[in-house]
């Protein structure tokens, strides 16, 4: 696989990418002929049409802006927009992220990722009835409640601490549960006065506090296309992160398989080494070095298999 420029962690990404192809996948940075060429044909147009959709986006940011704040019922215009998802894996490795909004242009700067921790505390009654009759099983639908209160209330309860920035508005990925369950931390924090909404994927639709019935907006309407483009930023965030996560996991799991490396060696490792398949390509000299002759010798004869 070529790229523009030489990539930090090539090897664990290599062997991510290996592993998901069934065949090895190298990554190569092309310095001179056709393959450098048609790298470089690539970033020009990607760059023309991240240009593009930047002109088209501003065009259309202060209708879509003033769309919200009508149909929201909002005291101003909601310039600052945080939106906040939640991404599971076999109900492993659940991370969340928040993704910022800024007068209708994302903030990678002011992104922030979540790992969520073990969660025992009861949730409202409100929030629980949510769940009756969830087709997908209550207790996973529990569990995305008690995540998304989790990591709202985390991110509320540091930003009144250092009194803000706060947002003009709160969109969060899901329907009238975890709506819910984001206002049950703001009113743990204080901060119930903020308003959030639910956005649900599959019908497209919003949900408000206190209200029966959801939103439809019409379709292309601006405002629709910019909550939709947050939520999809948001998930895309989350998704690389738990991605992240579980190659990390499965890496160490990996080492954690070798009689005499533990967490300590399994470090000094990864480090040395950059990954797995970076360990296994290494000599005994370099393993040596690294861990020490007996661990060294563990280490080859169990690749060796």
């Amino acid at each position: 696989m070529h790229v523009p420029v030489p990539l930090e962690d090539a090897a664990a990404i290599e062997d991510w990418l290996s592993s998901r192809a069934g065949r090895r996948v190298r990554l190569v940075v092309p310095k001179r002929g056709e393959k450098r060429s048609l790298l470089e044909l690539a970033t020009r147009n990607a760059r023309v049409a991240y240009d593009a959709r930047g002109r088209e986006t501003s065009a259309g940011t202060g209708e879509a802006l003033e769309a919200l704040r009508l149909v929201l019922q909002l005291p101003a215009t909601p310039r600052r927009i945080d939106c906040f998802d939640i991404s599971t894996f076999q109900g492993a490795e659940t991370v969340a992220s928040m993704v910022v909004c800024q007068d209708g242009r994302m903030q990678p700067r002011e992104y922030r990722k979540f790992r969520i921790r073990p969660d025992d505390a009861p949730l409202p009654d409100g929030v629980v009835a949510h769940a009756a009759g969830a087709p997908d099983g209550a207790a996973r639908i529990l569990d995305d409640f008690r995540s998304m209160r989790q990591v709202v209330r985390r991110r509320y309860r540091a930003v009144a601490e250092r009194g803000g920035p706060m947002p003009d508005l709160i969109v969060i990925d899901g329907g009238k549960g975890q709506l819910a369950a984001a206002y049950a931390a703001l009113t743990e924090v204080g901060l119930d006065s903020v308003v959030a909404i639910g956005l649900a994927k599959q019908e497209e639709l919003v949900f408000t506090r206190g209200a029966t019935d959801a939103i439809a907006f019409p379709e292309g309407s601006p405002a629709l296309r910019l909550l939709q483009r947050i939520r999809d930023e948001a998930h895309r965030f989350a998704v690389t992160y738990h991605r992240q996560a579980r190659t990390k996991r499965d890496l160490r799991s990996a080492l954690d398989l070798i009689d005499g490396v533990g967490p300590r060696r399994r470090n000094t490792l990864l480090k040395r080494f950059g990954s797995v398949a970076g360990v296994r390509r290494a000599t005994r000299e370099e393993l040596t070095a690294a861990v020490g002759a007996k661990a060294a010798d563990a280490i080859l004869a169990h690749f060796a298999h």
